[in-house]
């Protein structure tokens, strides 16, 4: 085995890259673009509403948008 020696701030930098890489890792192994778990619009929208952190004009082009879709029933 041999020895490399770096920086302690390059050690911490690659570390936090590393973790990065395995919790992104963990995201896409798992069913990251598998299909929602609900079909219905009206619940994805009151979620959205819920968390309070979307203005009227998203949470407007959400609505349209998930009745454009043919995935989600009204």
């Amino acid at each position: 085995m041999s020895t490399v020696t770096i920086p302690k701030a390059k050690y911490i930098e690659l570390k936090k890259k590393a973790e990065v890489y395995e919790y992104i890792s963990r995201l896409v192994e798992g069913d990251l673009f598998g299909p929602p778990s609900t079909r219905s619009a009206a619940k994805v929208l009151n979620e959205f509403k819920k968390m309070g952190r979307y203005n009227t004009r998203f949470l407007a082009s959400l609505k349209r948008g998930l009745a454009r879709s043919p995935y989600f029933k009204k």
